[in-house]
């Protein structure tokens, strides 16, 4: 289960549009919807037996990086890799509230302005010592020191007393988390300037749901602790599995924690394998006994016998994001000049995109239009009245013709006459995304605009975000994915601290508004809706950030295996209870 945001790759992670097909299949129904919405979010319920080995397949282009600490790693695909010891401090029910049934019990006191974190007696690292308060504390050391260049280093966890202090090299203790049976206890209080509404949610990012071994990292400085043994080759988690094996960039064996609170986990083995995305041929051949299904080739695997697909739709979406400034001392600073800070523009070029076309023809309707930044599963939060960007090139062409975008020829100039290139970053997956991606080019060059591809093709994971986080200069346009927390606030995705936020734009409307969604009004639910509806219709005026798609994800599971759910009240526990049926 997804708690805070990770970068996505498109049509693998987030199944996002350009999980196409290059069969050219003519099918324009939605019957791999209608088949999806049948299917449960969870496997039948069997009695377990003990042992077996279960192969699961990690469908990606790209060798994951294996950067094994929640505070350093952004990438999905890490997160897939080390689920199976990764287990958060709160367990939650299906609607992402904090219980304490997890590792940990939570106590809010907005009175006093404190969170309380305890972590159970008996919650043990895989080496066998207890997880303390200090492994909580050192976790928030780890994300806020510069030292580590963490990207999780956000303006909501700056509401937290003292981290800013000690993120600036004004202090060497963070003052506002308090161990009061010491660092060896197990009790943590965790001090805030202001409470937020979205506390009692997981995935708030007010405050972190993880904790680092402290014994194991202590003597790595912060600046060589990415690349460490410990965080690269050995890590050590508290979940059910431990690593036995890892093929750097390809695969990782999993086998029990002895030293797991819950109880001995149910299987001897998991190996966890990079696999090409044309991942139907192993479905249909039961090579792994659970594989994501490619939404393009569902008519492929649909029919295969010996298997159970479980289905939903993920806190996810794709996104296309305009350039338009860069980060610097760690905040966003806005370029006006950027070659992209031009509303017609960006409304333009969202406007020529064919997506409701290419996902009904291509998916099924597995994928669909997204409209807004807030996804729909987020209930009342969620704005039903922005329709986003629908196919409109006459709307488009008017849009260019009215801001002074000029044809001279096959392609328009600047209003300044200056010629217009615009450069397009898109990652690298399926064999599909290279002509999908060509058609999106094709579109805008309907409508007079010369689009080109960053470095000439399409960007493999790594590579791609490298560019993005690092504002590249040969990047005006980029076509990007998130996986997104389980709490709605878009704060840390999107204001002026955020280093997530990649297009790097900040205006006093967007500050303001995420301030007011989040503040102490926001407890007022109503007040908070209003004002995430007010953001969304913001948002999609000014398109900085276009939403594109989302889709069903469905997985094949062997139906030999019970316990395999993808509801959110069992994701903290699911690798203890997932092993085969008697």
């Amino acid at each position: 289960m997804k708690k805070t945001q990770l970068l996505g790759s498109i049509g693998l992670v987030t199944g996002a549009v350009l999980t196409l097909a290059a069969c050219g299949q003519k099918s324009n129904d939605n019957a791999g919807a209608n088949d999806a919405k049948k299917f449960p979010q969870q496997t039948p319920k069997k009695a377990v037996k003990k042992g077996g080995t279960l192969s699961y397949a990690l469908e990606t282009d790209t060798p994951f990086t294996g950067i094994f600490n929640n505070e350093l790693a952004t990438s999905a695909i890490d997160s897939t890799v080390a689920q199976f010891g990764n287990e958060s401090l709160f367990d939650t029910d299906d609607s992402y509230k904090i219980n304490n049934k997890g590792p940990a019990t939570f106590k809010l006191d907005r009175k006093a302005k404190t969170v309380t974190i305890e972590v159970k007696k008996g919650v043990k690292w895989s080496d066998g010592k207890q997880v303390t308060a200090k492994d909580v504390e050192y976790e928030y050391e780890i994300m806020a020191n510069k030292g580590s260049k963490s990207q999780r280093y956000t303006a909501s966890l700056q509401d937290i007393v003292g981290l800013t202090d000690y993120h600036d090299g004004k202090s060497k203790t963070i003052s506002g988390i308090e161990m009061p049976d010491g660092e060896n206890g197990r009790k943590v209080v965790i001090h805030f300037k202001e409470m937020k509404p979205g506390m009692l949610q997981s995935g708030n990012g007010y405050f972190l749901e993880s904790a680092s071994p402290y014994h194991q990292l202590k003597n790595i400085p912060f600046d060589k602790l990415q690349s460490s043994d410990a965080v690269r080759k050995n890590p050590i988690f508290f979940g059910p599995y431990k690593i036995s094996k890892i093929v750097r960039g390809q695969s990782v064996t999993w086998v029990p924690n002895k030293y797991y609170w819950r109880g001995t986990p149910k299987l001897d083995k998991i190996t966890i394998s990079v696999v090409n995305p044309k991942a139907s041929q192993a479905i249909k051949s039961h090579k792994f006994d659970i594989a994501d299904v490619v939404n393009s080739q569902w008519d492929q695997v649909k029919n295969t016998k010996g298997v159970n697909f479980v289905a939903k739709v993920p806190l996810a979406y794709g996104y296309m994001g305009f350039k338009v400034g860069k980060w610097k001392d760690g905040r966003n600073v806005m370029d006006p000049k950027a070659k992209m800070n031009n509303k017609s523009l960006r409304q333009a070029m969202a406007y020529a995109m064919n997506i409701d076309a290419v996902t009904k023809r291509y998916t099924h309707g597995l994928s669909f239009r997204v409209p807004t930044l807030i996804p729909e599963q987020f209930g009342d939060y969620f704005n039903k009245n922005v329709k986003g960007y629908s196919y409109n090139l006459k709307k488009a062409n008017q849009l260019l013709d009215k801001a002074g975008y000029k044809k001279k020829g096959t392609y328009r100039v600047q209003p300044n006459g200056k010629p217009l290139t615009i450069n397009l970053a898109a990652m690298a997956g399926n064999s599909t995304l290279e002509p999908i991606t060509r058609n999106y080019i094709q579109q805008w060059k309907k409508i007079g605009l010369n689009v080109k591809l960053t470095t000439g093709r399409l960007i493999e994971f790594n590579s791609f975000y490298d560019k993005i986080q690092n504002d590249a200069k040969d990047v005006d346009v980029f076509m990007a994915a998130w996986s997104l927390s389980s709490e709605p606030s878009p704060n840390d995705l999107y204001n002026e601290k955020a280093p997530f936020n990649f297009t790097r734009f900040v205006t006093k409307k967007n500050t303001q508004l995420l301030a007011e969604m989040d503040s102490q009004k926001a407890f007022n639910h109503k007040y908070r809706v209003d004002k995430f509806h007010e953001w969304q219709k913001y948002m999609n005026d000014e398109a900085y950030v276009v939403p594109t798609t989302n889709s069903y994800a469905i997985t094949a599971v062997n139906s030999k295996i019970t316990g395999y759910s993808l509801k959110p009240s069992d994701g903290n526990s699911l690798w203890y209870k997932v092993g085969y049926a008697k």
